[in-house]
């Protein structure tokens, strides 16, 4: 196989999480070794459904998902398979930007891959932490707002660029130091290392996101600040959660402008 997308597709339709992160490992190295690459030849994307997922986790609503303290150890263990969803979700969202939009950069495809790949190493390191919490992916409930977005955006790029990487994952960045503080206080030194990686490297994933989200912009004629925040009220309302980690947005690209007004919409909410 030589073409990416049909690549991807593999990606995104394996159900076993074993499976798909060998096949993420695979095609990231088949595309670094040059042995992969988007094909002008490759069949359009099929209309976007539930991607590969295994029977468990159960998803609910986002209300039902059980608020459990983090004083406990199935507490913590709550929390390191909340963010191991986000994170199998994660590499589903970024095969699925490799597999659904077409004639885009070389780069894009890279950024893309890339991006499934380390979201495929975080969530075994998360699936490493849950076995020695006693628990496995899958033992607790879990929602889908991540790929709900994603099906809303899947027929326009901008869209996708602009709320899935620069709001849904973007959050993490905000919530991520606080989950860190709390478990170093609770001498959970093992969740810990693991969350600063993430949190490391998801500035980059971001930064994809404002990086393609621009270049959507620039290729329509649009002007970036405006037509963010109209996808924002058009997709999302204003339902937004502050506060907002200042440092780590500005890094992954967003402006000033930008966080001023996220921090206005925020307050109003």
């Amino acid at each position: 196989m030589t073409d990416l997308h049909a690549a991807a597709r593999r990606c995104l339709d394996a159900t076993d999480p074993a499976e798909k992160l060998r096949l993420t490992h695979a095609t990231w190295q088949g595309l670094l070794a040059g042995e992969l690459r988007a094909c002008a030849a490759s069949p359009p994307p099929e209309p976007i459904g539930a991607p590969g997922r295994p029977a468990k986790p159960r998803l609910v609503n986002a209300r039902q998902v059980p608020q459990r303290g983090l004083g406990s150890a199935e507490g913590r263990a709550a929390l390191v398979h909340a963010v191991a969803h986000i994170e199998f979700n994660a590499i589903n969202l970024a095969w699925d930007a490799v597999y659904r939009y077409r004639d885009k950069p070389a780069a894009y495809y890279r950024d893309w891959a890339s991006c499934a790949h380390d979201e495929a190493r975080h969530f075994a390191m998360l699936s490493a932490r849950l076995a020695e919490l006693g628990h496995g992916y899958g033992d607790f409930d879990a929602h889908d707002g991540l790929w709900a977005m994603a099906e809303k955006t899947a027929h326009h790029d901008t869209a996708r660029m602009a709320l899935v990487p620069r709001v849904l994952e973007a959050r993490g960045l905000d919530v991520t130091p606080g989950m860190i503080e709390r478990l170093r206080h609770l001498g959970d030194s093992g969740t810990v290392a693991i969350l600063e990686v993430i949190l490391r490297e998801e500035v980059a994933h971001v930064a994809a996101g404002t990086r393609w989200y621009r270049h959507c912009c620039e290729r329509d004629g649009l002007e970036p600040v405006e037509t963010f925040f109209a996808l924002l009220r058009d997709y999302m309302g204003v339902s937004l959660r502050g506060p907002f980690n200042r440092p780590a947005r500005l890094q992954a690209g967003f402006l000033e402008e930008e966080l001023e007004r996220l921090t206005a919409m925020a307050l109003l909410a």
